[in-house]
């Protein structure tokens, strides 16, 4: 069963980013290995790390999953009046 991080109860998709470049790193992997791991392109992963601005929600979801004891349950999103 995944584990649901601690002291949050939703992350910001701005966030993500952040969290993806944390855990590959903590996992010992550099950008080259998890680009061959995960079958995505190495520049990708790099924008995916530092430009949280960019629409790359799935690759740093995969990131994610990938070197973390993490799932990723989302998106939410809420309509207010």
């Amino acid at each position: 069963m995944p584990q649901v991080m601690p002291n949050k109860d939703s992350i910001r998709e701005h966030d993500l980013a952040a969290l993806a470049k944390k855990f590959r790193e903590a996992s010992g992997k550099n950008r080259a290995e998890a680009a061959r791991e995960l079958n995505i392109a190495r520049p990708t992963i790099v924008r995916a790390e530092e430009e949280p601005e960019r629409s790359l929600t799935k690759v740093r979801i995969r990131l994610i999953e990938a070197y973390s004891p993490y799932k990723v349950a989302g998106p939410y999103f809420r309509l207010e009046s």
